[in-house]
């Protein structure tokens, strides 16, 4: 019709995918490890002045595979870093956006800490142990329980709520070292000689890998197998449609996020007892939000985050020792770090997006030819 505009098509269309192969997505998070590992190499060369790619590989494997206690402390990594990623993937699967780990696990080594200053010494270690455990299980429930209840209850938005709540347990945790550690000294927690998970095969972190190994199994099966881990997936999906089949909603949040919170307390118990045997206000040192790209990158299935967090300890230990070879600084680490989490993220959108261009408009010739041939 005359007067009207007829709109062009775009040159570029992103249009999702209705499904990807397995493998083929596999492949492509693969080249995306690969290729993050090669920039990082062009990267490092380029500021050491011209040292060898192959150099920056050579420390990069050296410095995760170049002893047994590297190897040891790779998976020791990995064990603290997925059993937080296994704290939050109940509540995001849930879609409950716990932004809150890195307080949650720190009031769980507060709880530890707590035990061994006021009953250390006066029972016996392995009943100090389990009464670490149980107050750093409940110092981790009760800092996820708060969020949740306001949730449930007001529909306070979770996200501000529960990153708030980190800068609250860092201020406790400052005020209790503050209140234990005699005036003038250097205001940090002695390591603690009591307290401490025992020795398995000689290494203090083989007993953190075996209980993260176990929760992990256990995470799974409540996943795939169980009523509530069913509830919690509808919830994530449709609230009304868990409305509708009868679900109740507030219990399944409140229920969710003290499971959360009972994982978060488990790695602060691990990390007092089993890896630092002290604390101070960076003890977790930012893996709180670390684990959300590990269970977001891993799509809350405990097998894939575990593989992801393993990637991710590779990167940071291995490009730590090149730094040191480098004699760069340690914030070389942290770019490498952050290149790698760019690339891997950055192949999400190939596996569920892909990209159509305009298709070329043909001639007339063409057009005519094909008159023809019909």
């Amino acid at each position: 019709m005359t007067g009207q505009k007829i709109g062009r098509e775009p040159l570029i269309r992103i249009v999702k995918r209705d499904s990807m192969v397995r493998w083929q997505a596999w492949l492509i998070r693969i080249a995306a490890v690969v290729i993050a590992l090669l920039i990082s190499a062009i990267v490092s060369a380029w500021l050491t002045d011209g040292a060898s790619m192959g150099y920056f590989f050579s420390g990069l494997f050296n410095g995760v595979f170049g002893t047994t206690r590297r190897i040891i402390n790779l998976f020791q990594s990995t064990a603290i870093l997925l059993c937080i990623a296994l704290a939050v993937a109940p509540a995001f699967k849930m879609r409950f956006w716990n932004i809150g780990a890195e307080g949650q696990v720190l009031m769980g080594g507060l709880g530890c800490v707590i035990c061994i200053i006021y009953f250390g010494g006066k029972i016996p270690e392995w009943l100090l142990l389990i009464v670490m455990l149980v107050f750093s299980l409940l110092f981790g429930a009760v800092w996820t329980v708060i969020p949740a209840i306001f949730k449930a209850k007001w529909r306070t938005n979770e996200t501000l709520f529960t990153l708030m709540m980190n800068y609250v347990a860092m201020q406790l945790v400052l005020v209790a070292i503050y209140s234990w550690v005699p005036q003038g000294t250097s205001m940090v927690l002695d390591v603690f000689t009591i307290g401490t998970l025992p020795k398995v095969g000689g290494s203090d972190y083989t007993i953190n890998i075996i209980i993260v190994a176990v929760l992990s199994i256990a995470v799974f099966l409540y996943f795939r197998f169980s009523k509530q881990g069913y509830e919690l997936s509808v919830v994530g999906e449709s609230e009304n449609t868990a409305k509708y089949v009868g679900i109740n909603v507030k219990k399944v949040i409140i229920r969710t996020m003290i499971i959360s919170g009972l994982l978060c307390g488990v790695a602060g118990y691990l990390l007092v007892a089993g890896t630092n045997h002290t604390l101070a206000a960076n003890t977790v040192g930012g893996r709180g939000f670390t684990a959300i790209l590990i269970a977001w990158l891993g799509k809350f299935s405990p097998a894939s985050m575990a593989l992801t967090a393993f990637l991710y300890a590779f990167i940071e230990q291995g490009t730590t020792q090149v730094a040191t070879n480098f004699s760069i600084g340690d914030s070389f680490s942290d770019v490498l770090t952050g290149i790698f989490f760019f690339l891997v993220i950055g192949c999400e959108f190939f596996i569920n997006y892909k990209i159509k261009f305009r298709p070329r408009k043909k001639n007339m010739a063409e057009n005519a030819a094909e008159e023809v041939t019909a």
